[in-house]
């Protein structure tokens, strides 16, 4: 008995041997980068990331377009994409459920970190960057909480399963408040975006920070502060417009300094399976954006005229000829090669496996989705490295001519140069210059040009909520690509569409309603303060 007490004196380990133990944890600068990672990676499970985890995934960004004027759901009108603005959005939304847990969980991740990294043996000024970082992350996730669901919790701590079950929401005004202290902490105290080195690319800078405080300042329409926080990014002259629109989205340009911050993605390591939802079926993709009519008719005829389907100019056949370049980086459409393959969506073919269709695994609009999708791809669609941009200098540029316009300040010419002529004059796009300063005729362009530049970038669905025209553009009929003299084509009861375009989808946005997503039902029944 002795010899057996002896023996076990010793107290046992209890430090699990597959996961890290807080209590052996931050023991080194290494330790503090390996949490300040999985920050940034939020709420994505190990292997390829394929599922909505929050804003800052791909499914994230671009299935938000899905839900606007911009793109379809393959999966029909009845997938909670659509439904988020076809008048069917309810509080079990698994979209709104998806966002909001992924969110949390990317704050609670913030916050622990926030409040153990000091426990670090590292030298001062990378624990403020660190915790600069940090700070951003925490306050980007709650500038799109505050956007989409207006008054939330305000968790600023680790909370212990009682205090989270019983939390209160804070105002939308509260959250906006919090966010815009920690933008600017943030920004004063991380580096520029010059000054990251090649290793630390995805990595936030103060241009990152201060681009999402300007965004709250559009949204809380503070124009005359969203100028002077936009004009801060352009006068470091650290970023440029990229002359190659193409290159900044299929993995052949992501060192531009047109990418100001972007979601960082390595195959075999932390891959996504972008290319397996966006390529079509000729390719064994899954065809899952569809573009809708309305996108492809927003782009511009080479002149800058807006498009017209009485213009003599408009052919059917080939939507893309004669238009704004940035259409047919965009969208895919029929009779197009796309990586060695004819895209064939007509619904009278009979061998292509892209026709349109209802019953396919295949486009329901007639288009697919082009961008981000790269040339002469050969390997696994299920493994892509392509990085997901966040925020671009394109933006930055097209927000501060924004927040000049409706701060009500003088717009001239060489405000329209430095801004949207950037933009629109890069080498790949070259699209004539906008010579208007009249107010009206003005915003409808840049409004366009928004749309056009950063379609299917996650941006538009926020564009029209905070624009408040949200409700009059989702409702009504929506059509895909025109098909003249097509036997099968699609129309909406016996009404023919009059320029033979395929009939997609009704919306009924509801004004009033919609514009505010619902707290998840099944956060709601936990703890009855969200509802």
């Amino acid at each position: 008995m002795l010899l057996l007490g002896s023996g076990c004196s010793k107290k046992l380990d209890k430090a699990p041997l597959s996961q890290f133990s807080n209590e052996n944890f931050w023991k080194s600068e290494g330790d503090a980068m390996l949490a300040l990672a999985a920050v940034y990676r939020g709420n994505i499970a190990g292997g390829t990331e394929f599922t909505l985890s929050d804003w800052w995934s791909y499914v994230g960004i671009v299935f938000l377009d899905m839900s606007t004027d911009n793109l379809y759901d393959r999966r029909g009108d009845n997938s909670d994409v659509n439904k988020l603005t076809s008048g069917g959005l309810t509080a079990t939304n698994s979209q709104i459920t998806n966002y909001w847990s992924g969110g949390y969980t990317r704050i609670a991740r913030c916050n622990y970190f926030l409040e153990n990294v000091n426990r670090v043996p590292a030298s001062p000024d990378k624990i403020k960057r660190m915790t600069a970082e940090v700070r951003f992350i925490r306050a980007a996730t709650y500038f799109y909480l505050s956007q989409y669901f207006g008054g939330v919790p305000l968790a600023t701590k680790t909370m212990t399963v009682d205090e989270a079950n019983t939390i209160k929401k804070a105002t939308k005004q509260q959250v906006v408040d919090f966010v815009m202290t920690e933008l600017t902490a943030a920004a004063a105290d991380l580096p520029r975006y010059k000054d990251l080195s090649a290793s630390e690319r995805g990595r936030a800078s103060k241009q990152a920070a201060l681009a999402f405080l300007g965004r709250l300042q559009l949204a809380e329409k503070k124009y005359s502060d969203a100028a002077t926080t936009y004009k801060t990014i352009i006068d470091y002259n650290d970023n440029i417009i990229d002359a190659n629109y193409k290159s900044l989205f299929d993995g052949t340009n992501e060192t531009s300094k047109e990418l100001i911050f972007a979601i960082q993605y390595v195959p075999n390591l932390v891959p996504n399976g972008m290319l397996q939802h966006f390529f079509p079926a000729i390719n064994s993709g899954w065809h899952l954006m569809n573009p809708l009519g309305s996108l492809v008719e927003s782009y511009e005829f080479k002149d800058g005229t807006p498009f017209s389907f009485t213009d003599p100019r408009y052919n059917p056949n080939d939507v893309g000829e004669n238009r704004d370049p940035r259409l047919m980086y965009t969208v895919l459409y029929n009779m197009q090669v796309f990586n060695g393959r004819t895209y064939v969506s007509h619904p009278d073919s009979t061998k292509s496996v892209d026709q349109l269709t209802l019953t396919r695994q295949a486009t329901r609009t007639g288009y697919c989705i082009r961008k981000y999708l790269p040339d002469n791809f050969s390997g696994d669609l299920q493994n892509s490295g392509i990085d997901m941009p966040v925020v671009r200098y394109a933006e930055i540029l097209l927000s501060y001519l924004e927040a000049k316009l409706e701060a009500g300040g003088p717009v001239d010419q060489a405000l329209l140069d430095a801004t949207i002529n950037q933009v629109r004059g890069r080498a790949s796009v070259a699209m004539p210059k906008v010579t208007t300063v009249d107010p009206v005729a003005l915003r409808t362009i840049l409004h366009r040009e928004r749309r056009n530049e950063l379609a299917c970038e996650g941006i538009r669905y926020w564009d029209l909520l905070r624009w408040g025209t949200i409700a009059q553009v989702l409702n009504g009929d929506f059509y895909g690509a025109p098909f003249p003299g097509a036997v099968n084509l699609r129309k909406k009861g016996s009404s023919v569409d009059r320029y033979s375009r395929w009939f997609v989808t009704t919306k009924a946005f509801r004004a009033g309603t919609d514009e505010k997503w619902p707290v998840p039902q099944s956060e709601q029944d936990i703890n009855p303060n969200l509802r």
